[in-house]
């Protein structure tokens, strides 16, 4: 954009040199080649003074406003000093056709200002098309611009917050008197004709010269520093600056793009589409000021009296609309191109140190939303998952993650963890500087998922407080998931994907240039997984006990084992949904006497299968659901079940194919030992219920079971769990879970 006013103060030198001469003889050749060198060289100063730094650009800006100054006294003093005189102006024509016009300085003249009232739009000079109101409004502005320096350079100023403000209101003011004194002299001195070829007298285009050679300092500073800016530009080597801080790499960029503007032509030819840019940018300013005051945030505080949402809202409405009267083909392309920009800064931008005024609107609609979010009004028919995954290592949980984070269908996910301590022996917080990690995290696996980190002397105690406080409102999680207590080696996870192998170490990647968190230190924050013989964080009767505590505060539980087997859950998966399936036990195999399928727990088992099915990687899976029977002692009853059960499912709207699997065999070892607790199975029967779950199920690429309650008593822990891993020993991925939640609804 600055590139236009090159054009000015080339026309305006020229005509200086041309005026001093002979008549008939000119200074300078003329041609189009002659003006694309002329404005090259004054580019080229304009450079050379951006290179050396911005304290040499304030010394010569502060020269130019003494010559503007000078030559602004002269203009007034010329237009009494110079006499009446009349002019030739010779033009050169398309063709080679030379046209002559008789011009006059007439000097203060009432009729000379009576005439120029009128508007009469005629051909232009360099163009050769009639002028309209839109195209004089357009080059005029361009001439005019410039209100935006001050807070584009803010990193120069000494106080920004009082320099930029205060610049900008003297700046307005000066230029608006400087110029309606300059309308109304010209007007009343200078023929229509000496107006319309744009022929100047000496101290005019002196003063234009000045402000437009000061402009374009103004503009290629601006503009290299904008782009220096890597809030804005994600080009690293824009950022490259001298000794002194000067970016002389983002300088030579913006002066190589501007060289390619010199070739657009005359100065008309190319007014409109940059004062459509102009407008556009002030249009943005006005709207991003809108939101600012729309978003609350108590540190916006503008100290301008008169400034409102009412102020800001005009001023894009007339940006706008001067846009469209301009050019509406222009301003289409400008607002299209706009959004793409808005696109890729959104997706593609690094982190800025201005902050995001997307996330102050954010916070004042959630907010406002949040509280309306009554959790009074809950309804079993909005049922959704609201999930507390519980991680101790994300080494060895990736995959539950990615999992869970297709499981939640819109709900809440949040990753909890709990680090061991006790606050008072502590200096500080540890809990703190582990955020970023966590957050990085979770963007490089590209989970949609909340951190919520807590410090206690137990893991059972920290989950307790998550359970609790994690959430707000209405949003807080129905669901714990834990990892099984087992004595399965974990799987270093970092070590298998592609995102966190070795290989990409030192390339950089989006989060380190974003966050701050590159790949090593990611890698060296979670320890490595833990050790087949090392010690556990977590007995026994301290993980059964936070299934209890759940239980008890009304949350569903799911206990996930085998997940590090699950394949085709990467973000860049390519495994095809159609070649998995989902199989479902919704009967309570540890209890063969129940034959319940409608209680609470199995349809809270039917509902999360059903939600995985309907995301996005498990659309196309099938999902099958078995139904234990006894035939011998239930004759052909199994019929009326599976009837039963399938209306049940037709009500429920679940597509599942289902599966009668007789049990006989498996029932007759359901036998109590002698001596033994009623929670006490036999070895045999559990051997034969995972013998059966591998004959139908081993192929399954997950599998939801039901998930007895634990004992009340901590000292049947052990035995709990041992009979829970023999069920499941070698299945494969398969999630346990016992519903406390009504999650179906049946009428319309």
């Amino acid at each position: 954009m600055f590139s236009v006013s090159w054009r000015r103060s080339l026309t305006c030198l020229v005509q200086i040199l041309s005026l001093l001469c002979p008549e008939g003889s000119t200074v300078l050749p003329q041609g189009y080649w002659y003006t694309v060198l002329y404005s090259s060289v004054i580019l080229l100063l304009c450079l050379l003074v951006c290179l050396v730094g911005a304290h040499i650009y304030s010394r010569t800006a502060f020269v130019i406003l003494l010559v503007v100054t000078v030559s602004l006294l002269s203009i007034f003093i010329s237009s009494v000093a110079v006499k009446p005189r009349d002019f030739v102006i010779t033009h050169q024509r398309p063709g080679n056709q030379t046209v002559h016009f008789n011009a006059s300085y007439t000097g203060y003249n009432a009729t000379t200002l009576r005439s120029n009232l009128a508007s009469g739009y005629t051909l232009d000079y360099s163009t050769n098309s009639v002028m309209s109101f839109a195209t004089v409004f357009a080059v005029m502005f361009t001439s005019c611009t410039g209100i935006m320096a001050g807070a584009n350079m803010s990193g120069e100023l000494k106080t920004p917050s009082v320099s930029i403000p205060k610049g900008t209101i003297v700046a307005v003011f000066y230029t608006f008197t400087v110029y309606a004194l300059l309308f109304i002299l010209v007007s009343a001195t200078c023929d229509r004709t000496l107006l319309v070829q744009d022929y100047w007298l000496p101290p005019e285009n002196q003063h234009l010269a000045s402000v437009c050679h000061h402009r374009d300092l103004l503009r290629l500073a601006v503009s290299c520093y904008v782009l220096y800016d890597r809030s804005v530009c994600r080009w690293r080597q824009a950022a490259v600056t001298s000794s002194s801080g000067n970016p002389w790499v983002a300088v030579l960029y913006t002066w190589g793009l501007a060289q390619c503007v010199v070739f657009a032509g005359q100065l008309n030819s190319i007014a409109s589409l940059v004062t459509v840019f102009y407008l556009l940018a002030y249009a943005a300013v006005d709207l991003a000021c809108l939101a600012l005051e729309w978003a609350s945030a108590p540190n916006f505080r503008p100290t301008f009296q008169l400034f409102s949402w009412h102020t800001c809202l005009l001023g894009i409405l007339s940006c706008l609309v001067m846009m469209f009267v301009i050019n509406p083909v222009y301003s289409s392309g400008s607002i299209v191109l706009l959004l793409l920009l808005l696109l890729f800064l959104h997706y593609r931008s690094p982190t800025s140190s201005w902050g995001y005024i997307s996330q102050a609107l954010i916070f004042h609609q959630v907010r406002k939303y949040l509280l309306m979010l009554d959790v009074r009004k809950d309804h079993v028919k909005f049922w959704r998952p609201q999930v507390l995954l519980m991680v101790a290592n994300p080494r060895s949980s990736c995959q539950l993650i990615l999992f869970v984070n297709q499981l939640k269908k819109g709900g809440l996910f949040v990753l909890g963890h709990v680090q061991l301590g006790d606050l008072d022996t502590l200096p500080s917080d540890p809990v703190q500087q582990q955020y970023n990690f966590w957050l990085s995290l979770v963007d490089k696996l590209g989970v949609k998922a909340f951190v919520d980190l807590t410090l206690s002397p137990s893991v059972r105690q920290g989950t307790q407080h998550l359970l609790r406080i994690t959430g707000l409102g209405g949003m807080k999680p129905n669901t714990l998931v834990l990892g099984f207590y087992d004595s399965c080696t974990p799987e270093d996870f970092f070590l298998q994907d592609t995102a966190f192998c070795d290989s990409s170490v030192g390339q950089g990647t989006e989060d380190e240039y974003n966050f701050g968190v590159d790949l090593p230190s990611l890698q060296a924050h979670f320890p490595p997984v833990r050790h087949v013989e090392s010690p556990r964080w977590l007995s026994p009767e301290e993980y059964i006990g936070i299934i209890s505590d759940a239980l008890k505060m009304s949350k569903n539980v799911c206990l996930a084992r085998y997940f590090f087997q699950l394949e085709g859950e990467g973000k860049d998966s390519k495994v095809d949904g159609s070649e998995r399936t989902i199989d479902v036990w919704p009967l309570n195999l540890l209890q063969p006497g129940s034959r319940d399928y409608e209680d609470v727990c199995s349809l809270f088992l039917l509902q999360m299968a059903c939600v995985l099915n309907m995301s996005n990687k498990w659309r196309h899976a099938r999902m099958r659901i078995f139904l234990n029977v006894e035939t011998e002692s239930n004759d052909q009853g199994w019929v009326v079940n599976e009837e039963t059960f399938r209306e049940l499912l037709k009500k429920l709207r679940i597509r599942a194919s289902i599966k009668i699997v007789p049990w006989d065999s498996v029932v007759q070892h359901h036998v109590q030992p002698a001596g033994e607790p009623t929670q006490a199975l036999s070895e045999d029967f559990l051997s034969a219920v995972n013998a059966m779950l591998m004959e139908h199920s081993s192929q399954a690429a997950v599998r939801f079971l039901y998930l007895p309650r634990p004992p009340a008593h901590h000292s049947q822990s052990q035995q709990y769990l041992a009979q829970v891993e023999a069920v499941t020993n070698g299945l494969g991925p398969t999630l346990l879970i016992h519903g406390v939640t009504p999650v179906t609804y049946t009428d319309l």
